[in-house]
């Protein structure tokens, strides 16, 4: 368990009626399977969950992924396999390697979703549930702030994603760590501690260690959350105001898309997520924001060219642009112009 200086009051722990609200608004499933590694925030996932789920009658598994990183993650599989016994729910261990010593955070979440959601389908589950917290989520916006990502980014996590044809909701990201561990702390139940969560090496591991000092300077997990839910806010209003622009000015046909010279009116934001839908619909890769930002500017400077992009080539005149996949590299790759 966490060593602290300034213990947690069993106060904060989260009581049963605000975890049946909690889980109740993102369950309408009847079968869920928990992702829980053993720390402090998925084994209160595990426990706040069961104990809702034997009020509620919801059917409940439970996952562990195991990337094969540490040499205690046997010790902590068996740790979560135990306690999901004793509130009678089946455990599974799913081995997911990380084989690259590079992006090690990046590519173990990509995987770690990847056999859940593998997982979930095989057992018939309904939806997957995370334990992402508001800790998370702040570190989650200061990390795309550092970035420079757009409103979307900004936004943060949402409270409920579809990710390889599961839903994923994550019911306690509005609930800070410190409650978790009051409320581990409150049934005496022990958690594990992953080394990598302070090591330096990782991003999120940098921004724990200076959590106190942007406190300091108003930049809490509250206020942070806070952000997080204004930027969805306003994010969910330009993609609406997109739909709008989409069905009037985007068309389809046999080669690909077409946006209409219409386009040239929209405000500058729609425009560029009109850009982007497009390019997703054809090259379906993912776009760094800064380049689709230079796409656009060159289409509004330049009456005529062409330039290709995440699998996409752009061709524009007199007002209208088209979207067609590019032809394939030498490589295999997907060829991106100069300056983009």
């Amino acid at each position: 368990m966490l060593d602290r200086l300034d213990p947690i009051p069993i106060s904060d722990a989260v009581a049963p009626a605000e975890a049946a609200a909690l889980f109740g608004a993102f369950f309408p499933a009847r079968h869920v399977l928990l992702a829980v590694s053993g720390g402090a925030d998925s084994t209160a996932l595990l426990v706040l969950a069961a104990e809702w789920a034997g009020e509620d009658g919801a059917r409940l598994s439970v996952a562990t992924v195991d990337h094969a990183l540490r040499a205690e993650a046997d010790r902590e599989i068996a740790g979560v396999a135990a306690l999901s016994a004793r509130l009678g729910l089946s455990h599974a261990r799913l081995p997911a390697p990380v084989a690259s010593a590079s992006r090690i955070e990046e590519r173990a979440r990509d995987l770690r979703y990847a056999a859940l959601a593998a997982h979930a389908r095989a057992i018939g589950a309904d939806a997957i549930a995370t334990a992402h917290t508001l800790d998370d989520q702040a570190e989650t916006v200061l990390m795309r702030l550092a970035a420079g990502s757009g409103p979307s980014g900004l936004a943060g996590m949402r409270g409920e994603t579809f990710r390889d044809g599961v839903r994923h909701v994550r019911p306690l990201l509005g609930v800070a760590k410190r409650r978790l561990v009051a409320t581990l702390e409150a049934r005496g139940i022990a958690w594990f501690e992953d080394a990598m969560n302070v090591d330096g090496r990782f991003a999120r591991a940098r921004l724990r260690a200076a959590r106190d000092a942007l406190a300091r300077e108003g930049l809490t997990a509250a206020r942070l959350g806070v952000l997080a839910g204004r930027m969805a806010r306003a994010d969910a209003a330009l993609e609406t105001a997109t739909d709008d622009a989409a069905r009037l000015l985007l068309g389809q046909d046999a080669a690909g898309w077409t946006i209409a010279p219409g386009a040239a009116a929209l405000p500058d934001e729609i425009r560029l997520r009109l850009l982007g839908r497009a390019l997703a619909l054809v090259g379906g890769g993912r776009i760094r924001l800064e380049r689709l930002e230079r796409l656009a500017r060159r289409i509004a400077r330049d009456p005529e060219g062409a330039a290709t992009l995440a699998g996409a080539r752009v061709a524009w005149a007199d007002g209208a642009a088209t979207v067609r996949p590019a032809p394939p590299r030498r490589d295999g790759g997907a060829k991106t112009s100069p300056g983009l």
